[in-house]
């Protein structure tokens, strides 16, 4: 009998420490002009019973080597002296919040929060998380139906924000709606929302120039600026403070940091299982809930295609800081200032019936 334990726990022993030598292998082989996708990954996290997600050669990232990937996770580290100055909101701690919140659910008028938009091969991730976030944000406050434009923010904050394309600071991104505001996608669309499929696309593009202009010369720039009330950040101390911005205020932006298994997500609650870091990523965290395992997640709204993951979306654990995602949440409100213009031209053609601030 004590031969057969021992028997067990040796193969036991060695299926673990096979597992640990396939991980390190996984890992050893970055090589920036390979392929980011590899079988070896996939089967480690589907082999992995505990892993509690499910993972695939992610057809969004199908040509990617691990350079061009990298190139997409655009957070850059916020230094210590630009967060001085910075609020944290912080929310009175309440027994009213939902045990689940989908802000699709709580404000299916808000077409915004609907939408999965694509970051092209750019490492704009600082800013489509900002602007997704803002845009939702007035549709909520305000029921304004509009989509801001992250080609606005990408390439006319410039130095203050960080390198465009090349990253950014999502906090200052916030700052630049506040003192500049920005115009609608309609006024300044994305300069790229193709990426690296198309002929003749190579691993980095640089960041577009900043016209102030608007496409259809009917529309006036600085008329079509929208703004930002404040700039904050959430106190990540205690996850309710999270829960409650979001589900008083609406979705939020998150960084948080990437590892190589982050790109074949499929379905599940995602944490970390094998990979080396890739770097920092902004996305929109619009809500959370439980799975049927039991495990609590945060869910979020990628920019890399419906390809990619649950339709374009992601869960992630939640209360246990996984990946930095509840490190550095922020935010802002939006602003009334210049919203004349919009409420008089709304008005002209198609005024809400309701008497709201306006519906486009």
């Amino acid at each position: 009998m004590a031969s057969k334990l021992c028997l067990a726990v040796a193969v036991l022993f060695l299926s673990v420490a096979a597992f640990h030598l396939q991980v390190s292998a996984i890992d050893s082989k970055l090589k920036l002009g390979s392929r980011i996708l590899k079988e070896s990954i996939v089967d480690v996290v589907n082999g992995n019973p505990s892993a509690g997600w499910k993972a695939e050669m992610s057809p969004r990232f199908s040509n990617y080597t691990v350079a061009q990937f990298k190139y997409l996770l655009g957070v850059k580290q916020t230094p210590k002296k630009e967060l001085l100055g910075v609020p944290v909101m912080r929310h009175p701690k309440s027994k009213a919040l939902p045990m689940e919140f989908d802000a699709r659910i709580a404000w299916p008028q808000c077409a915004t929060l609907h939408r999965i938009l694509v970051q092209g091969h750019c490492g704009s991730c600082w800013a489509f998380g900002a602007v997704e976030a803002l845009s939702d944000r007035f549709c909520i406050n305000f029921g304004m139906n509009i989509s801001l434009s992250a080609n606005d923010l990408l390439a006319c904050c410039g130095f203050r924000c960080g390198d465009g394309c090349d990253g950014g600071y999502p906090i200052d991104a916030w700052k630049y709606f506040v003192q500049n505001g920005v115009v609608t996608e309609e006024c300044d669309p994305y300069f790229d929302d193709i990426g690296c499929s198309h002929p003749g696309c190579e691993p980095v593009y640089p960041t577009p120039k900043c016209s102030r202009k608007c496409v259809d010369k009917n529309q006036l720039w600085k008329e079509d600026k929208h703004f930002g009330v404040n700039a904050y950040r959430v106190d990540s101390s205690d996850v309710s403070n999270i829960m409650t911005e979001v589900s008083q205020n609406g979705p939020v932006e998150v960084a948080f940091t990437v590892y190589e298994d982050f790109a074949y997500y499929k379905s599940g609650v995602y944490k970390h299982i094998t990979g080396g870091v890739m770097g920092g990523h902004a996305v929109k965290l619009i809500g959370w809930g439980t799975s049927e395992d039991g495990e609590d997640y945060w869910l979020l709204a990628n920019q890399w295609n419906r390809s990619w993951g649950e339709n374009g979306y992601f869960k992630i654990r939640k209360g246990t800081n996984e990946c930095g995602i509840e490190e550095d949440v922020v935010a802002g409100l939006p602003s009334t200032k210049n919203l004349v213009n919009y409420i008089v031209s709304s008005s002209s053609s198609d005024a809400a019936d309701n008497g709201d601030v306006a519906a486009a």
